[in-house]
């Protein structure tokens, strides 16, 4: 074989290999490209569907979260569950939902420590604010739990890591009693170890 057959069958072979790695691999996003938005009333007809509360209570904790944060650009309907005695663990799954996008599962686990007592389980609908991309969201997002208000027997509060701001639900059962600080990890596999 002389050098320039060699030379175009390698120039062949890297045209189909880069053809394939554009089909496995997309495009980098568009870093322009803002996230389509949920309006109010779909949000409140998703948190009292998944929570199994009344559309009242959801709308209730749906208005404060609009009312400081606006639309949000996706959600995340889980469970999870967390325990405390001065030093605490949080684990979840659930699946997170954007506009024109398949589902995407998502695991998230974290520390916690404060003048926190006892454990909870709770299913979770978490608001997510200024994520226009997916891959975004799995980070650590630090939170303090005692910053927590109810609304319609509704606890949320509030994650952010840059401009990204989560705003969990939570309706469950348990006892819980007292303050702590922490971190919440948001991966795509399951992990045992909360740091």
């Amino acid at each position: 074989m002389d050098r320039r057959t060699l030379i175009a069958a390698g120039l062949a072979s890297l045209g189909t290999a880069g053809q394939a790695f554009g089909q496995d691999n997309p495009p980098p996003a568009d870093p322009n490209r803002k996230a389509e938005t949920y309006t109010r009333e779909e949000m409140v007809t998703n948190v009292s569907d998944f929570l199994g509360v009344t559309a009242e209570a959801a709308g209730g904790a749906i208005e404060r979260a609009f009312g400081e944060n606006g639309r949000p650009t996706g959600y995340i309907a889980g469970e999870e569950a967390s325990g405390s005695f001065v030093a605490g663990a949080r684990y979840g799954r659930g699946l997170l939902y954007m506009k024109n996008q398949k589902p995407i599962q998502v695991f998230w686990q974290g520390p916690s420590v404060g003048w926190d007592f006892g454990g909870n389980a709770s299913r979770v609908f978490t608001l997510c604010y200024n994520l226009h991309y997916p891959e975004v969201l799995f980070q650590r997002f630090p939170g303090v739990e005692g910053s927590a208000y109810f609304v319609g027997g509704l606890g949320v509060n509030y994650q952010r890591s840059d401009d990204i701001i989560l705003a969990p639900i939570r309706a469950g059962v348990g006892l819980r009693l007292g303050a702590n600080v922490g971190y919440v990890g948001y991966s795509r596999k399951h992990k045992a170890w909360p740091f």
